[in-house]
């Protein structure tokens, strides 16, 4: 198996080819790719950023030079501390994809393991994430656990 990566700012087209390939695959409306451009700066800054709150691992696609086949990003969030959590720093993964012809062969585990350790050495005592149900058993194999919350969003 291909090894697990930090990534680049190189790597920031094949990093938005593989969230957008997240996104297709969560919600049919959304598949428009339009706002890459937009979203290309900011997001090669972030990865040259060794220090930010934000991370991205991924896995080089074996077949296919130039190419990615797994994406796992994170960032960390502060919140006011709490006793279970006094130091309030909580990761929050997202953009776990894969790409098709990559998929069933470890690269997911393999780049959320790394993300897991990157958060641990970071202070953060809690994880989040949303998952979708195919992807819900691997994350339960690494221990998350459901939690009822009562998530409202506003769009702005």
């Amino acid at each position: 198996m291909s090894s697990v990566r930090r990534a680049r700012p190189e790597d920031a087209e094949e990093v938005l080819r593989l969230r957008q390939v997240m996104i297709d695959s969560l919600f049919t409306a959304d598949s428009s790719t339009a706002w890459h451009g937009e979203s290309l700066p900011t997001l090669k800054s972030k990865l040259g950023d060794p220090d930010a709150d934000f991370v991205a691992f991924v896995v080089d696609h074996p077949e296919r030079p130039g190419a990615l086949a797994c994406l796992v990003a994170g960032t960390i969030e502060y919140r006011i501390g709490r006793a279970a959590d006094p130091r309030g720093q909580v990761g929050f993964v997202f953009s776990v994809a894969t790409d098709p012809d990559a998929r069933r062969r470890g690269y997911a585990r393999a780049c959320m393991t790394t993300l897991l350790e990157w958060f641990r050495e970071r202070g953060a005592r809690r994880v989040q994430l949303t998952a979708s149900p195919e992807a819900e058993p691997l994350y339960v194999s690494l221990g998350f656990r459901p939690k009822p919350d009562p998530l409202l969003e506003l769009t702005l």
